[in-house]
């Protein structure tokens, strides 16, 4: 099955989301599932200092296809990743559509930190994120709470639980309790 716009806002709206493996695609839909409470989201002592110091420039949606092929490349531990061309040309159209979104953060006028995902009413899912400068991913992620606190969404998906995102707060969910949360969340009137 080819990924197209269509299908992944119906997998979203239904809680289930794709990755590739070795070529191909396979859809999930975690239990428990890991999501952020936007009210309960903790930022780290050392991340708040960091905070102040102002050291990236945060934007959104301005360099979304390099968000997602920085999130695809290899790094230090992962020689490869699910994000595939497909899904790179996929999540595009779907950013032109105006569901996928990116926050991107920026240091002397270059992108060293960013995250990407979809919105849907008031659910945001959580796809991937990336660093090539310390804390940068992180900063990213405090803007992207930051952002989707002051628009009222209700949902943000992180799929499954690392302990990265255990220090800012992320729980697991039984997948009842997350298609109800879900639900609730899309029919929130609100934009990225």
């Amino acid at each position: 099955m080819r990924l197209t716009p269509q299908i992944l806002l119906s997998a979203y709206t239904q809680g289930i989301f794709p990755m590739a493996h070795n070529g191909e695609i396979y859809w999930y839909q975690p239990d428990p599932r890991a999501i952020l409470p936007l009210d309960a989201f903790h930022i780290p002592r050392s991340l708040q200092r960091v905070l102040k110091q102002a050291l990236f420039q945060l934007t959104t949606d301005s360099a979304f296809e390099a968000v997602m092929r920085f999130c695809a490349a290899p790094a230090p531990g992962r020689e490869s990743t699910w994000i595939s061309e497909e899904f790179i040309a996929a999540y595009t159209q779907l950013h032109h559509l105006g569901y996928a979104h990116s926050v991107e953060a920026w240091q002397d006028g270059r992108l060293v930190g960013g995250l990407y995902g979809v919105a849907i009413g008031g659910f945001f899912a959580g796809e991937s994120m990336f660093s090539r400068q310390r804390d940068a991913s992180k900063v990213a992620l405090v803007y992207l709470v930051q952002r989707l606190r002051a628009r009222h969404f209700q949902l943000l998906d992180v799929q499954f639980m690392t302990e990265h995102l255990r220090r800012f707060g992320a729980i697991e969910i039984p997948d009842k309790e997350y298609q109800q949360r879900l639900r609730r969340a899309l029919r929130v009137h609100t934009r990225f």
